[in-house]
């Protein structure tokens, strides 16, 4: 495989997580961006994480601005990271 194959490759597959996952009761939502940034909000906090993400296969990495580090997986539609679990807004 070619590198610019590979690129493709996870840009596809991370073109298919972007957009706002919720918690069930809404209290975080997590919106991973196309320019491989996540913006988390808390309650009424907006904005209260951002960061960047990586997203290989099922697995998703973050490093926030402030220098903390989190992962996550994809399972069946649902993503749990850091003892959450979010579903996909839709």
């Amino acid at each position: 495989m070619n590198p610019n194959q590979a690129n493709t490759e996870a840009s596809q597959t991370s073109d298919r997580y972007i957009g706002m996952w919720v918690t069930q009761d809404g209290y975080i939502r997590h919106e991973l961006l196309p320019n491989n940034r996540y913006d988390e909000a808390r309650g009424d906090r907006e904005s209260a994480y951002q960061g960047r993400y990586e997203i290989t296969g099922n697995r998703i990495n973050y490093w926030d601005d402030t220098g903390f580090t989190a992962d996550g997986e994809f399972r069946d539609g649902v993503l749990y990271h850091g003892g959450y679990v979010f579903y996909r807004e839709r």
